[in-house]
């Protein structure tokens, strides 16, 4: 039951969700209207272009159905060509679907482009003879769907993806600050293969939720374009405030950054399991300072109000001290490499990265942001 409720409150479920109803109603409502008011002969067409116009944002919808209406109608212009010139027949039908996907690949119609195959399909082979009087009609129908799908998009919740991309970055930070306290755990314990593994999919996961975390962000940043949502008193107010938070931290460095963090991770995780391969004797006073700054580096990444003593200086006296010791030269090349890393992944917790602009604005910290903030 808390899995279910920790899933019910993410904000991409909701927004799903309210895409789907609206898929269904604009659909519903196109069909609704060409049975009704238009007495269409081919109702299919109006609610199959209203689907396909409810996309994730108003920009694309708009964008997108606009494409559609051209592709439609160069597809019944292929048709009525094909079909009134060349006849309806098995090597028609044929051309009129290479012709319509040539036509494709144009540009300024690629995203939508396959409607004017699509469109050839359902003319040629819905009776021909019948249909040609009425292939404005069909022109019309594509249309009408497609202001439908828009309209719905428009008026019911459009969604804004703002908090979404907070949530992300954050989940990201938190992940990788558990993980670097594990790693400091287990160094300063036992380093166990099994363990290391874990920590190796670990990494990965989070290179596939980056990924995701970077469409996030794009689909963020379209979702206010055209979006009357921002025109209200209330949200306009949330907007100038994630506004100001990009001018501070621009997401592309954000999640850069966090790129960079992933890599430096990936490598001590590396290294720590190469060398526990090896017959080598870790030095007891590197073992228990750098467990414990490891440790505390994690904790500011995963909550950047957490209390650590400065890490920078003591990565510097560290190494001095490590220096002092006077340690054979062929182990500074372990004792290096993981000191460079976790110096750079030092660097990061003050760089935009794991700011709080970058993290959650609202909601509860380990859950992100309200489902029906985004």
């Amino acid at each position: 039951m808390h899995h279910l409720r920790e899933l019910a409150r993410r904000p991409e479920l909701t927004t799903g969700s309210i895409q789907i109803l609206k898929s269904v109603l604009a659909a519903t409502l196109a069909w609704w209207t060409s049975i009704t008011l238009l007495d269409s002969e081919l109702p299919f067409l109006a609610p199959w272009t209203a689907l396909l116009t409810l996309h994730t944002t108003v920009y694309r919808s708009v964008s997108r159905g606009t494409q559609t209406i051209f592709s439609s109608a160069l597809g019944v212009l292929v048709s009525f060509l094909i079909g009134n010139y060349l006849g309806v027949s098995l090597w028609t039908f044929a051309l009129a679907l290479f012709v319509g996907l040539v036509i494709s690949l144009i540009p300024w119609i690629r995203d939508e482009g396959v409607a004017v195959a699509t469109t050839a399909i359902f003319v040629l082979s819905s009776g021909f003879g019948a249909q040609q009087p009425l292939l404005l009609d069909r022109i019309f129908e594509v249309g009408l769907g497609v202001a439908i799908g828009v309209t719905v998009n428009v008026i019911f919740v459009p969604p804004l993806r703002d908090l979404q991309a907070h949530q992300y970055v954050d989940s990201i930070n938190r992940r990788i600050g558990d993980t670097l306290t594990g790693m400091a755990d287990e160094f300063t314990s036992s380093w166990e293969r099994d363990r290391a593994d874990a920590w190796f999919r670990e990494i990965e996961s989070m290179k596939d939720e980056l990924a995701t975390a970077w469409q996030a962000v794009n689909i963020a940043h379209e979702s206010r374009r055209l979006n009357p949502r921002t025109r209200i008193p209330a949200l306009r107010r949330h907007r100038n405030s994630v506004d100001a938070k990009a001018n501070q931290t621009s997401y592309i460095d954000v999640l850069a950054r966090v790129d960079e963090t992933i890599s430096h991770l990936r490598h001590l995780a590396r290294t720590l399991d190469d060398v526990t391969q090896l017959d080598f004797e870790w030095d007891s006073r590197f073992s228990a300072h750098w467990g414990a700054i490891m440790r505390d580096v994690g904790k500011a990444i995963a909550d950047p109000d957490a209390q650590v003593e400065p890490i920078a200086s003591r990565i510097t006296s560290l190494s001095q001290d490590m220096v002092d010791d006077q340690l054979p030269r062929e182990d500074w090349t372990i004792y290096g490499s993981l000191i460079t890393s976790t110096r750079q992944i030092a660097v990061i917790i003050d760089d935009v990265a794991f700011a709080r602009e970058a993290r959650s604005p609202s909601g509860d910290p380990h859950t992100g942001p309200r489902p029906m903030d985004a």
